[in-house]
């Protein structure tokens, strides 16, 4: 690889970090955070998307957290109902966390709100067929990461948790 290559790849990975940066201080500014940390916020946001128990591994995954940290935060949650755990009943040693109703009610109604925050910094910069494209580069971005990284264990556990 060339030098000039080296330094554009470095260069477009730094500016993708300043934007993110930039975004998330922006965010973290606004008033929509008074019952929640924008990091309990994005646990709750990932759980909602999957729609299903997660293992806190799983999680780990999805979230720039560290795991010590993640875990405290889930235990953070977990002391005000905004989630639960219970035992993966296909891994004994395992355990799943999910929102509550009341993790998920909170969860949605300060989504509408970041909802719309993250549309209104969006379209302050990039035009609808520039947000399409930034995410078209995004997702094959992430795809090559996911492609390139070792095979860890094999399927996650997916699932409502047990009554």
């Amino acid at each position: 690889m060339a030098d000039a290559d080296v330094r554009l790849a470095n260069e477009s990975w730094e500016t993708l970090l300043q934007a993110q940066a930039a975004l998330l201080r922006g965010f973290a500014a606004e008033r929509m955070w008074d019952e929640l940390s924008i990091k309990e916020y994005d646990v709750l946001y990932t759980l909602k998307k999957a729609g299903c128990a997660k293992r806190l591994s799983d999680l780990h995954g999805a979230v720039l957290l560290s795991q010590p940290a993640l875990s405290r935060l889930v235990d953070r949650l977990e002391s005000r109902g905004l989630v639960r755990r219970a035992p993966d009943p296909q891994d004994k040693r395992g355990v799943l966390i999910a929102l509550t109703p009341e993790g998920a009610e909170l969860q949605s109604r300060i989504g509408a709100r970041h909802a719309r925050s993250v549309e209104r910094r969006m379209r302050a910069a990039l035009a609808p067929d520039e947000m399409r494209t930034l995410q078209t580069f995004c997702t094959r971005l992430a795809a090559a990461q996911r492609a390139l990284l070792p095979e860890t264990r094999g399927t996650a556990a997916e699932q409502e948790l047990p009554s």
